[in-house]
């Protein structure tokens, strides 16, 4: 099988080009044509006059034959070409060439018309890039990414940027949220390659995802606990079941009671704190609970005597409670 044969067939067709990136577009297109052997009739004339040699005035038969072949095929990749170059428009800007009839004619409009926007284009990508800040609602990492897109287009229009730029950039990108783990990337004494710093990212954003899920989960059982200690507290006022009816018993009620304190804690004193965290009921003597409305009795103190919770934070207390 002929070699050029089997390269033709493994050519990819550049994609239609729609306005944008025509310098991308321009260079796939080149190299399309050129290994098809047409690209020739974008800088070459086509054949006028038959070679004579040195001393004639007339051709010879062999130059005429070898001169009505090169004509031939000028034409013939003049021809394919064109409708090489139409069939790789879009159909938009498709219509505003079809008339044309020289190859030469249609690449030297649309490298006229679409190279001149390319100075505005750089200066686009460089104002995309200075003016890109992240947020807190979207995935950090994916943003990275977004920003190493722009990155490419400015290394695509010759204005490649140093990595230790790119690495600094990205940090003061990240949002105010971000604040203490930017402080962080900051001091780190060595240099960082892009890759290593979106995998330090990769591993905050899951970490303060797993976080966020867990404080979740945490949330919907605060609530769960509320509201049956509510009902317990319902139940044991105005009675429920047992007597005929009429109020509860001694031990209905005794046990209306066990059943509201196992949630709100199961001693004897109980400090109140204004944290909204929770800690669940371990058997220690001190438990903590943010909802003054649950407790039986409840007294301010005056000196503010710091708790330790089980997330390894501290709370004020603000008083002291009975249990039910």
């Amino acid at each position: 099988m002929d070699p050029t044969s089997i390269i033709k067939n493994h050519v990819e067709k550049p994609e239609k080009f729609k306005g944008t990136d025509f310098r991308h577009w321009q260079q796939n297109m080149l190299f399309y044509l050129t290994t098809l052997h047409v690209s020739n009739v974008l800088t070459d004339d086509e054949p006028c006059n038959p070679p004579v040699s040195l001393g004639q005035n007339v051709p010879t038969a062999t130059q005429m034959k070898q001169f009505e072949k090169a004509v031939e095929t000028w034409k013939s990749n003049e021809y394919n070409c064109i409708n090489y170059i139409l069939n790789a428009l879009d159909d938009s800007i498709y219509d505003i060439y079809s008339t044309f009839k020289i190859a030469r004619e249609i690449w030297e409009s649309l490298q006229h018309k679409y190279k001149n926007k390319v100075a505005c284009s750089k200066r686009f990508v460089v104002e995309k890039f200075l003016h890109y800040k992240m947020i807190d609602t979207k995935s950090i990492v994916k943003q990275v990414e977004e920003l190493q897109v722009i990155t490419h287009e400015l290394e695509v229009e010759g204005m490649g940027i140093n990595s230790n730029f790119l690495v600094g950039s990205i940090i003061e990108k990240l949002p105010s949220s971000w604040k203490n783990f930017k402080l962080y990337l900051k001091h780190l004494t060595d240099d960082m390659s892009f890759e290593q710093l979106v995998l330090k990212l990769r591993v905050e954003e899951d970490n303060r995802l797993s976080e966020k899920a867990d404080a979740s989960s945490l949330s919907q059982m605060q609530i769960r606990w509320l509201h049956r200690a509510k009902d317990c507290r319902h139940k044991r006022d105005h009675g429920g079941g047992g007597n005929g009816g009429g109020g509860a018993g001694p031990s209905h009620q005794a046990n209306m009671a066990d059943s509201e304190t196992q949630f709100i804690g199961v001693v004897e004193e109980n400090l109140v704190t204004n944290t909204t965290d929770w800690s669940l009921d371990t058997g220690a003597t001190r438990h903590i609970c943010n909802i003054r409305g649950s407790f039986a009795t409840y007294q301010k103190v005056s000196n503010e005597e710091p708790m330790s919770l089980g997330n390894a934070t501290t709370a004020t207390v603000e008083g002291k409670e009975k249990r039910f």
